[in-house]
């Protein structure tokens, strides 16, 4: 299941995990985030117990969007020990941000 990362949780959830994390950064009104959010919770569940996977409402949480200069969406980041690592702007397959993810592990 993927975590409702918001800008209250997020340094406690995404910067003090010693495990890689994947933050999707999406909106209820983004056609294009309706595609990858299928995506990004079936890695949630593969991934369990190994990395942390989320996602922020931009809409909800602008403080940790605009933190990150997110101006498009769907944006995922990946953070390793609390820093960004890599990145994927718009949408990309499941096994893109799979390989992506499995470098930081």
């Amino acid at each position: 299941m993927t975590l409702e990362i918001t800008d209250a949780n997020f340094e406690e959830l995404v910067l003090k995990t010693d495990k890689p994390v994947l933050l999707d950064f999406w909106a209820e009104w983004c056609g294009p985030c309706r595609i990858v959010g299928p995506f990004v919770e079936e890695i949630a569940k593969e991934f369990e117990g190994k990395a942390v996977v989320g996602k922020v409402d931009v809409d909800n949480n602008p403080d940790v969007a605009s933190k990150f200069g997110i101006r498009n969406i769907p944006t995922i980041l990946f953070f390793k020990d609390g820093e960004v690592v890599d990145k994927q702007i718009g949408v990309a397959q499941k096994a893109a941000l799979i390989k992506k993810l499995e470098a930081f592990l």
